[in-house]
């Protein structure tokens, strides 16, 4: 990271106490998720440039449109946001050595106008999750087994499509010990995420009892605490071929892992199908069933109801179409 130690300029107190505590909120600035996707980033780039023997840290200008031109050009290509992510996350890894940015491009005429290429072949819109409504994730809940691995799995996906959880949420952020079950539902205090400044108190998140005992979030979760006997620590946790509970919290990644083969149970492959299609579901099924927006937005901690908006999918075109009240 940037050089931390000032040169001293006469005698003074001891400042590696204070190093450390700069060095913690330095590393706090980013959220773990964004942090792991910047090294998933960094050893992707990291790939291209030893495979074909160009500057890595620091690079060139050269070497970064060479690499987003690969990008593009690849079966299938990626994503244009996607690509401008990898540009970001090569920037951020140049800052941090106290660099400067070839990957800037704003700065930098040449990749400027390769991107500007770029989004004029490719376009850029984003293609995001697709939306798991309610009819899914019953299918989806009914064919997981009642073994240890079944009620688990059951747990994770209701609880996370009831609270329109992010990856990195499920994983590693509900802790036992702060649940509060009541007649009412569940509450607990969801720490620090993306959107959140690192000064703000915890919020509190509120998932309501369902209508149905089969899908009820809350005694979905209370059936995995007990089954499990767990009693501190991390709700969601990974367990071994034998059956055994891990005391160490799920990987973000492998959240994708457990709903694809939760939902290849159901005998069904619906296309773009990832943990955000929980979150994206959650706010169309709550939408569709008349939920207003500020209450989805409180739901799923948005910063703002624009956001809210974009997550929510229009599962059927033909409804609240403004042609079908011309009178024709």
């Amino acid at each position: 990271m940037l050089e931390l130690t000032p040169r001293p300029c006469g005698p003074g107190q001891d400042l590696s106490t204070l190093v450390a505590q700069t060095e913690r909120f330095f590393k706090a600035g980013k959220s773990i998720a964004t942090t792991e996707a910047y090294d998933a980033d960094l050893r992707a780039f990291l790939s291209f440039c030893t495979e074909h023997g160009l500057p890595y840290l620091p690079s060139t200008v050269e070497t970064i449109a060479l690499y987003v031109s690969s990008l593009a050009a690849a079966d299938p290509p990626l994503a244009y946001s996607t690509i401008r992510r990898r540009l970001a996350s090569i920037t951020y890894a140049h800052r941090r050595r106290g660099l400067e940015s070839p990957a800037t491009p704003r700065k930098h005429f040449l990749l400027r106008e390769v991107m500007a290429g770029i989004k004029r072949t490719l376009g850029a819109a984003q293609h995001g999750a697709d939306a798991l409504l309610i009819g899914d994730i019953q299918r989806i809940v009914a064919a997981c087994p009642d073994s240890l691995l079944g009620i688990r799995d059951r747990a994770l996906i209701l609880l996370g499509f009831a609270m329109g959880a992010r990856r990195a949420e499920l994983a590693r952020s509900i802790e036992v010990g702060e649940l509060t079950f009541s007649d009412q539902g569940l509450s607990f205090p969801m720490p620090q995420h993306k959107t959140q400044m690192h000064d703000d108190h915890p919020e509190s998140v509120v998932i309501s009892r369902g209508e149905h005992e089969d899908t009820c979030p809350i005694e979905a979760v209370r059936t995995w605490i007990e089954t499990a006997d767990i009693k501190s620590g991390a709700l969601f946790r990974a367990l071994d071929r034998h059956g055994n509970v891990s005391s160490t919290p799920l990987a973000p990644r492998s959240i994708a892992k457990i709903l694809a083969r939760a939902l290849a149970r159901t005998g069904r492959v619906k296309g773009r199908i990832s943990p955000h299609s929980l979150r994206v579901g959650m706010c169309t099924q709550a939408a569709i069933n008349g939920a207003e927006e500020r209450n989805i937005q409180r739901s799923t901690r948005h910063r703002s109801t624009a956001m809210v908006r974009r997550y929510i999918r229009d599962s059927d075109p033909y409804r609240d179409n403004a042609s079908g009240k011309l009178g024709l």
